[in-house]
């Protein structure tokens, strides 16, 4: 079996972490951008520099498989939970507790992502990544039980952002369906959709006009740190899997909170760095997790980006194509053991 097998995972753990810096470094300065804002404003215009981002890296036809009719509806409910209800507490939350712990308080989302991916797709959960979950979940309480000493405001600030991971969960969960997809595609769809309900809501709500250098950074940080990274983690997702992909963006948050205390937050306490410091076991933990065995691929027929390298796509071509290319293809049967992940060709159950 050729041993670019193990590729994908290597593959997706590097995306995965491209993705979550990006993210990370955007949550203070969200919180930065965004004094004196309305929560719906600075939504609109974090997706709206996501969307141009998504028209602007779109890859022809043949290199990627398009978005289907079947899947308006599944981005609708993408583009409401991740570009709408997520960003909108998130940016509420942001000016209502520090950053430091906002930032923290964001690893939940590879929690909940962990445990719809397990429910919806049965994605292989072990032990350890039970284990991990429970740090995660651990660490989330100290964050709480520190904000709450903090006061109330601190506290509501601190569960709006707990609401928007449980809304970029279930964002999460939704796109592994469209993993498949071209990515930039379902972040032009998803963000376009995204920047106008919450434009049109902060009209309604008779929100101030950003100024324009506050206008200019947040669209930037939605370029990068929402656009782009939410483009390479649909492509972690193709590599291998929801739950995973989740668990690496889990370092975005120490990455933010970094930053905060680089910027000035220096609201740090001794619950704080409790927390952090469960979190930090958590991801370390479930990113040790190992999985191989031999395993059955059932007939397949469908269509993504792929190469002749990888194992699995041994159909032909005349002449063979060179690199990644995607068109509709079938997979024959197969059985074979190797180490793998929950990808589009291993959905098997355990």
């Amino acid at each position: 079996m050729p041993t670019s097998m193990n590729a994908p995972a290597l593959r997706g753990g590097l995306l995965a972490l491209l993705a979550a810096t990006l993210f990370g470094i955007s949550t203070p300065l969200v919180q930065q951008l965004g004094v004196g804002l309305g929560a719906f404003s600075t939504a609109a215009l974090l997706y709206g520099g996501a969307a141009v981002v998504g028209a602007l890296t779109r890859r022809p036809r043949e290199q990627e498989a398009r978005l289907q009719r079947a899947d308006v509806l599944r981005l609708t409910a993408m583009a409401i939970f991740g570009a709408a209800i997520g960003p909108v507490a998130l940016a509420w939350g942001l000016q209502r507790t520090s950053g430091a712990s906002a930032s923290l308080m964001l690893t939940l989302e590879a929690l909940f992502t962990a445990v719809l991916a397990w429910r919806l797709y049965g994605e292989t959960m072990d032990r350890r990544v039970w284990l991990a979950m429970a740090l995660l979940l651990a660490g989330g309480m100290a964050l709480v039980l520190d904000q709450g000493l903090a006061g109330g405001v601190q506290l509501m600030g601190l569960l709006a952002v707990m609401v928007a991971t449980a809304s970029w969960g279930v964002d999460n969960t939704l796109s592994r369906a469209l993993a498949e997809r071209d990515p930039s595609q379902v972040v032009m769809g998803k963000a376009a959709m995204g920047a106008t309900l919450t434009s049109l809501l902060a009209w309604v709500n008779g929100e101030a006009v950003p100024s324009l250098a506050a206008a200019g950074g947040l669209l930037l940080v939605g370029a990068t740190g929402y656009g782009l990274s939410l483009r390479l983690y649909l492509l972690a997702q193709r590599a291998f899997g929801a739950a995973r992909t989740g668990s690496v963006f889990a370092f975005a948050p120490f990455i933010g909170a970094a930053l905060a205390f680089a910027l000035g937050d220096r609201s740090a306490s001794i619950w704080m760095a409790v927390g952090g410091v469960l979190m930090m076991s958590g991801v370390v933990l479930h990113l040790a997790e190992s999985h191989g065995h031999t395993h059955a691929h059932e007939p397949l027929t469908h269509e993504h980006a792929h190469d002749h390298g990888d194992g699995h796509h041994n159909h032909t071509h005349d002449p063979m194509p060179k690199g990644s290319h995607s068109h509709v293809h079938a997979h024959e049967p197969l059985r074979h053991s190797h180490p793998h992940v929950p990808d589009a060709h291993h959905q098997h159950s355990h």
